[in-house]
């Protein structure tokens, strides 16, 4: 246990010495601090609960921080190859399952220190300018509404890094992984439009159409732009099946890195 929090430090260091890393952070401190500010501007601050402006801040600065997320996941392995550090890694007295092992949990680390980042910045600079006050007729965000929207965020955040880790792993190309991480990042909605399981009864097992648990949010939305509500679909079933891709890419990943001649 010993060797392998040696290893999860030394897979650590390579990320937070790299300046990079820490301008990533800035940056996304810097807007959660902003983006209140010009909602402030924007909104006026009498009305305007504090929840509802850190959850509009989040929701913005969130798409920024799962692209910086991706990049680090992206290279977390590709990126032994481009240096071509990988042969000095694999001499090591560790098995491959546990430095990937390694390499997986400082990225999914690395995405919890950057949302935490956001989300306190946010809460804090949103509480010091907007209101306080509840509305009249209770209605708007809370801190319930906040957290639970924040967490079916991270969610898709993590699925997305999952499958950013996979391509990494796999075809040992970071720019693939971004690109194919990116791509369904700006391309999700449109898909879970095209293929809907209000047409399609099969297309409730595509991931596209579980990523954005938030729609369960409010049970009386329907799906996409057609009626019957969301198909037949909850949120359990959506969990369930994420579940079924993580596990999959996942193994893929383990599977593909510990086979192929890595070392070659």
């Amino acid at each position: 246990m010993g060797n392998f929090g040696n290893l999860i430090m030394n897979e650590n260091m390579k990320i937070f010495r790299r300046p990079r890393t820490w301008i990533m952070l800035s940056i996304l401190a810097l807007i959660s601090l902003l983006m209140p500010v010009l909602l402030n501007q924007g909104m006026g601050s009498s009305e305007v609960p504090y929840w509802q402006a850190a959850i509009t801040t989040v929701q913005i600065v969130f798409f920024l921080n799962t692209i910086f997320c991706v990049v680090i996941a992206a290279e977390a392995v590709a990126g032994e190859f481009t240096w071509g550090t990988i042969k000095l890694l694999l001499i090591r007295p560790w098995s491959r399952s546990k430095i990937l092992a390694s390499k997986y949990l400082t990225v999914i680390g690395f995405s919890i220190l950057s949302t935490l980042l956001v989300v306190i910045l946010a809460t804090v600079m949103s509480y010091i300018l907007f209101s306080h006050s509840v509305t009249q007729d209770g209605s708007g965000a809370s801190a319930s509404h906040a957290f639970a929207l924040w967490g079916y965020l991270y969610v898709d955040l993590f699925i997305t890094l999952a499958i950013a880790f996979m391509v990494s792993s796999v075809f040992r190309s970071g720019a693939l992984a971004i690109g194919l991480s990116l791509f369904i990042m700006f391309t999700q909605n449109l898909f879970s439009l095209i293929f809907n399981p209000v047409r399609y009864e099969w297309a409730k097992y595509v991931l596209f159409n579980n990523m954005d648990l938030s729609r369960y949010m409010d049970s009386a939305a329907d799906y996409g732009l057609l009626d019957d509500g969301n198909a037949g679909m909850t949120l359990g079933f959506s969990i369930a099946v994420l579940a079924v891709y993580y596990v999959i890419f996942m193994l893929i990943s383990w599977v593909v890195f510990n086979k192929r001649d890595v070392a070659g």
